[in-house]
C-alpha cells in the first residue's frame, strides 16, 4: 500500500536531544529554566528532548533558544530528523527522497557515519 504525500508515513520531525553542561548553582538553574520552557526531561537517559515539526516562527525560536543555551552554558545539542513519534500531535515536516534516505540510513544499526547505501 502506498502512502499519500501528506500521510503520517511520509512525515518527520526534527528531534533535539540536549545534554546539560555542569555548572555552579546559579548558572545551572538558568540553564534549566531555559530548557524547561521548550523541552521535557528524561531521567533515564538524563537528557532533555524536544521536537520541531515546522520551521515556522515557533520552530525557529526553539532552535534559537537551543543554540543560545549551548553558547551561553555549553550544553550539547544534537538535532536528528526522525519518524514522527506516536505521542507527537504537532505539525510535521514532509519528507522528500533525501530525507527518506537519511531516515532509513539512521535506522540501520551498525552503519558508520557517512556510509550511505548504494543506490
Amino acid at each position: 500500500m502506498t502512502s499519500s504525500p501528506n500521510s503520517r508515513e511520509s512525515a518527520w520531525v526534527l528531534e533535539a536531544a540536549i545534554r546539560t553542561a555542569p555548572a555552579a548553582d546559579p548558572q545551572w538553574q538558568q540553564q534549566l529554566d531555559r530548557l524547561r520552557d521548550i523541552a521535557s526531561y528524561d531521567p533515564e537517559t538524563q537528557t532533555w528532548h524536544a521536537c520541531i515539526g515546522a520551521l515556522d516562527l515557533a520552530g525557529v525560536q526553539m532552535l534559537q533558544t537551543l543554540f543560545d543555551v549551548a553558547r551561553v552554558h555549553g550544553t550539547e545539542v544534537r538535532l536528528t530528523p526522525v519518524a514522527v513519534p506516536a505521542y507527537w500531535n504537532g505539525p510535521v515536516l514532509q519528507r522528500g527522497p533525501d530525507v527518506a534516505a537519511l531516515l532509513e540510513t539512521q535506522a540501520e544499526p551498525g552503519r558508520r557515519l557517512g556510509h550511505l547505501p548504494l543506490a
